[in-house]
């Protein structure tokens, strides 16, 4: 992928952030097929990177294997990128243990998000 095809994509996203602050989620189309690393995101992983900080400096949490997993320190915006594979889908939950309302991103999926609400992640096949 291009580099300008890369950051066409982030300056649509911005731009329709505004629409989406309501909601507190903005999904991205797929910018990478799960099956590559993805910005230091390996193939298989769903990762959070760090508060504002772009792409490139890669991922500061990473969760590969089945289960529900409380986060800490985890507050305002971040990219978040569902790189697993087999359709494994990735939530973001308000309540403790995947509990509250859930917002699930589907395989490939890059997300803009507030994670301030978010207080447990949920990886599921």
């Amino acid at each position: 992928m291009s580099d300008t095809s890369l950051r066409t994509k982030l300056a649509a996203l911005a731009a329709t952030g505004v629409m989406a602050l309501g909601t507190g989620v903005l999904a991205a189309s797929p910018a990478t097929a799960s099956d590559q690393t993805f910005y230091g995101c390996l193939s298989g992983d769903a990762c959070i990177y760090g508060a504002g900080a772009a792409l490139g400096t890669g991922p500061t949490n990473s969760y590969r294997r089945a289960g529900t997993y409380n986060l800490s320190g985890q507050n305002n915006w971040h990219y978040v990128k569902n790189n697993q594979t087999g359709g494994w889908k990735f939530r973001l939950c308000t309540g403790w243990n995947g509990t509250g309302a859930c917002y699930t991103m589907a395989q490939d999926e890059l997300w803009w998000v507030d994670l301030t609400p978010i207080n447990s992640v949920v990886v599921t096949p």
